[in-house]
């Protein structure tokens, strides 16, 4: 219970003092004019209170993302405490910061347009393709699980209950953001976070022995915690659907200050989350043993059901059945309209139509796949979208690196962890059944040679920003 309360601590601290540290580095200036007044459409760009942002973005970026993949990483041991906090602290929430901050410096620009920006265009065509098959797949996924909990629960058919679903993820995507999302998610937000928290104190009463970190449980059983756990625990650490969901709420903020509260605290809150549902999945069934035959006897749902029943009784039971539908279909329609945005920010530079007729014309096209993959089993593409979300996330992390030194900023922030991260991606590749499946040390060869080649390029590049800084500053000298 010492390395749980411990983490718990760390994460708060991490928002407090790094959390700040990083706004300073970025620097804000609440006298800037945000995009929600200078480009105020009553579409996207609505000016919305801080606190309706958080909560919708921590919505939007959790999901059941912080509790399907703790639970999984839980069977690491307690050595999942360390990555939540860790990447939670100096890699997640810088990610989700900066994706977001970026967005509002550059008038509400999305993902791919930011990448191509400090990347170069090349890179802005690989990560549009790359974000829209992310986000379309996510949309997918988090659609066919409800929808066949709702057939089982009701009379409706698994079509017709996937029917209504994507009927309401097109009037979420279409509407304006301050209609459905606006008024319901902060609301959907706050009972994530309620649920999180009787989770928790259902826990620590339960008279249960919570593990604590020890040398010995450092790396359990025969799962290599590199590069494995960091692709494992992604919601609730670092996500690269994050930065993708970033603009919807750059789009709303009123002031910049406000952005440390929404993205990098949502990131924090997340990171709880994710602690809690690891510290669940470890307590509740006696250590990693017994939660990993939990696991493969009820797959994630059935381990998140059976520990909010055990611990809260009828309303843990309503709870968890409030996640497995809710929250999936809230992270669903908020891809779909990131995707939306995307694709609207694509075709805005070869076509001009009038607003509404664009936001119609752009969503149906992009919604016709995802229902189309809801309905087939698509497990083989669903087992690559983990290295998928976790490329995206590096690919960000880059983008705020080259933003800050071109800038002339503190880079490291940004650097340190995308440098982890590329080595987290090309290693996985290699090793991963889904990937080339090689030997452990083959693929550590590779993948490290990989993100040397890249660190190269890095220094290559600060070097040229050192030079352009130093001749500036000679020029205005003279």
């Amino acid at each position: 219970m010492v390395t749980f309360f411990a983490a718990l601590i760390l994460l708060i601290l991490g928002y407090v003092f790094y959390g700040k540290f990083v706004e300073r580095i970025f620097g804000i200036n609440d006298q800037t004019p945000t995009p929600a007044y200078t480009k105020r459409d009553n579409l996207d760009f609505v000016p919305m209170s801080w606190w309706k942002g958080n909560l919708i973005q921590l919505l939007n970026i959790a999901g059941l993302g912080p509790i399907y993949g703790a639970v999984a990483g839980a069977l690491y041991g307690p050595v999942a405490f360390i990555w939540i906090v860790i990447g939670s602290v100096f890699a997640g929430a810088v990610h989700d910061y900066f994706s977001g901050m970026m967005s509002l410096r550059h008038n509400g620009a999305q993902f791919p347009s930011l990448v191509g920006r400090y990347l170069g265009k090349p890179a802005k065509a690989f990560i549009n393709g790359l974000s829209l098959v992310l986000m379309l797949l996510v949309a997918a996924a988090f659609t066919a699980g409800p929808a066949q909990l709702i057939s089982q629960i009701t009379p409706l058919s698994f079509m017709v209950a996937l029917i209504i679903i994507f009927g309401y993820f097109f009037l979420a995507t279409v509407l304006p953001v301050n209609r459905i999302i606006g008024k319901i998610y902060p609301l959907l937000g706050a009972i994530l976070l309620i649920m999180a928290v009787a989770v928790a104190i259902g826990t620590i009463v339960s008279g249960k022995p919570m593990p604590n970190l020890t040398v010995a449980n450092l790396h359990p059983g025969d799962l290599p915690i590199w590069p494995l756990l960091m692709v494992t625990i992604s919601c609730g650490a670092i996500s690269g659907f994050h930065c993708t969901q970033s603009p919807i709420m750059a789009c709303t903020m009123k002031k910049e200050s406000d952005g440390r509260k929404i993205f990098y605290g949502a990131m924090i809150m997340e990171g709880v989350i994710a602690l809690i549902w690891a510290a669940a999945g470890m307590t509740f069934f006696n250590g990693t043993a017994g939660l990993s035959e939990a696991l493969a006897a009820g797959g994630p749902s059935g381990v998140v059901n059976e520990i909010s029943t055990s611990l809260l009784g009828t309303i843990g039971g309503i709870l968890a059945i409030f996640g497995v539908i809710i929250l999936p279909i809230t992270t669903g329609d908020t891809a779909l309209r990131s995707s939306r945005m995307i694709a609207t920010d694509v075709l805005s530079k070869f076509y001009q139509m009038d607003s509404k007729w664009k936001v119609l014309l752009v969503t149906i096209p992009i919604s016709i796949p995802a229902f189309f993959l809801a309905t087939i089993d698509y497990t083989f593409l669903w087992r690559y979208v983990g290295w998928t979300n976790q490329v995206v996330a590096t690919v960000m992390l880059w983008t705020g690196t080259l933003y800050l030194l071109k800038n002339f900023k503190l880079h490291w922030i940004c650097g340190i962890p995308a440098v982890f991260m590329t080595g987290v991606v090309c290693m996985y590749i290699f090793y991963a059944p889904e990937g080339l499946n090689l030997g452990y040390q083959l693929s550590a060869i590779i993948g490290f040679s990989l993100t040397f080649v890249v660190i190269l390029w890095y220094a290559s590049q600060i070097i040229k920003y050192r030079s352009i800084k130093q001749k500036s500053a000679q020029y205005n000298l003279a």
